[in-house]
């Protein structure tokens, strides 16, 4: 009875591993709890590392069900038990070639169109606008090339005030602690962006798990990188890259949204224009001397002396 539950439970566990990628095509942007496996993310590049992924998968599912489907034949096939005799060759040379050109061939396949996603992931472009982000300690600070509008982002206060106080998070009342910012970089979705990505003092990444893809941010070097966000939504992430002390508090935040919404978004943040300077009045000495009558400044005629005649 023992082995009939063990036998029961390897089958479960197998069938399980097996429907792991069926399971997949349910998941998407950000990470869920006990995901098993990659998301497809909300972007074009999101999308070409999945489908990726998912062939190299398939592939890999289709030749370990061969070579273990195989190996489980041979084994109960030519048992000892059953009187199997071990062949006694040491190399046979048309087995070792098909076994090296197959997966040669196998490679090439699967290179071919990651080659071709991998480029089109680092085409910018035909962008309609460009941010470029600047890595800090530690905080991340966002401008909108040639919109005139420029913030800084980091961690929200009532994420830092619980984790300099040592008080315990609580799920229900701070579902994204650590994973909120005081400022959201707002994007618009359907709209290729360029990210021109650097640092001002160490090396950080800038991630965002549904966007597909991150980049390094290098003090003196300037990386590029693009997307294209399909869903309106929040998405989060997180700096790649050991920066220092509080490396683990430099949370990103982007909130997609239509263009019609980021469109008064960027207007509200602009400045204002700038008041025109009033009109310089005349001095009033001028006004005043321009005021006096011609009459008034003329010469006066001389009156005639009396007579001295009666």
């Amino acid at each position: 009875m023992t082995q009939v539950n063990g036998m029961w439970k390897r089958l479960v566990t197998a069938c399980s591993l097996l429907a792991m990628p069926a399971l997949a095509w349910a998941q998407s942007a950000d990470p869920k709890p006990w995901q098993l496996n990659m998301g497809k993310g909300v972007t074009t590049s999101s999308q070409h590392a999945y489908d990726a992924h998912m062939v190299a998968l398939w592939v890999c599912i289709v030749i370990g069900v061969i070579v273990f489907g195989a190996m489980g034949y041979a084994m109960f096939k030519f048992r000892k038990s059953k009187g199997a005799v071990a062949a006694q060759f040491s190399h046979n040379t048309t087995a070792e070639i098909i076994w090296t050109v197959i997966p040669v061939l196998i490679l090439v396949v699967m290179a071919w169109p990651a080659t071709a996603k991998l480029i089109a992931m680092y085409d910018t472009r035909n962008a309609e606008m460009t941010v470029k982000v600047t890595g800090y300690q530690w905080m991340w600070k966002y401008e909108y090339l040639g919109e005139d509008v420029a913030f800084t982002s980091r961690l929200d206060r009532e994420s830092d005030r619980i984790r300099q106080s040592g008080e315990k998070p609580d799920l229900a009342k701070n579902p994204h602690y650590l994973l909120d910012v005081d400022n959201q970089l707002v994007l618009p979705t359907d709209t290729k962006i360029r990210f021109v990505i650097t640092a001002d003092d160490v090396i950080h990444a800038w991630w965002v798990p549904a966007l597909g893809w991150k980049q390094d941010a290098i003090p003196g070097i300037v990386n590029e990188a693009w997307t294209d966000i399909k869903e309106p939504g929040i998405y989060r992430g997180q700096c790649a890259e050991l920066c220092g002390k509080d490396h683990g508090f430099m949370p990103i935040v982007v909130k997609a949204v239509p263009k019609a919404e980021f469109e008064q978004w960027l207007a509200s943040k602009k400045p204002a224009p700038a008041a025109e300077p009033a009109p310089v009045a005349a001095p009033v000495e001028a006004a005043a001397a321009d005021a006096v009558p011609a009459a008034e400044t003329a010469p006066a005629a001389e009156t005639p002396a009396p007579s001295a005649q009666g």
